[in-house]
């Protein structure tokens, strides 16, 4: 993570947030959208409760979605059945360096949305998104009905604005 995603941990760790909270949280609010939503988290709090209750225990919080960042196409296996079994959408994520043979894999098996990383390294705040993303997107969007969503970096209105006008179904 970049140093604004640590920075952000490090306060919310620091007023007691934890998984139990964070469900809380969900329960609550999540009744009161109308849009679906997807959790973002590693895999170890994943493995430390266990797929099956951990995948129970989200979807009982009207959860939609979930996105693991740091499991690669080859282990996602496990986490696809238990996700489709509770009713939840299992995101994956492509990058520019992401060879096309195995983009076409990861999209073939995403579910929700495919999740394209705008660039390459941590997460945080760039001055720019880069033109290459625009060709990615598009090679994306032409293997898939899926939507399409771009994360990473996108941190001013007008990278917004640029985004979504190369045609990107939602921008993180």
């Amino acid at each position: 993570d970049g140093p604004v995603i640590q920075a952000a941990a490090t306060r919310s760790l620091a007023k007691g947030t934890n998984f139990n909270v964070i469900i809380d949280m969900l329960k609550e609010v999540v009744p009161q959208l109308s849009c679906p939503i997807a959790l973002f988290t590693y895999y170890n709090p994943i493995l430390k409760r266990g797929t099956e209750k951990f995948m129970s225990t989200i979807r009982d919080t009207g959860v939609h979605g979930l996105v693991v960042p740091d499991v690669p196409l080859e282990e996602t296996e496990t986490l696809r059945t238990e996700a489709k079994k509770h009713g939840i959408e299992l995101v994956l994520l492509t990058t520019p360096t992401t060879p096309p043979d195995r983009m076409k894999a990861i999209v073939d098996v995403a579910e929700g949305f495919v999740y394209l990383v705008s660039s390459v390294g941590v997460t945080g705040a760039r001055a720019s998104v880069s033109g290459s993303v625009q060709s990615l997107l598009q090679e994306i969007k032409e293997a898939t009905t899926k939507p399409v969503a771009v994360g990473f970096g996108i941190s001013k209105p007008e990278h917004v604005k640029q985004v979504a006008g190369w045609g990107a179904d939602g921008v993180i």
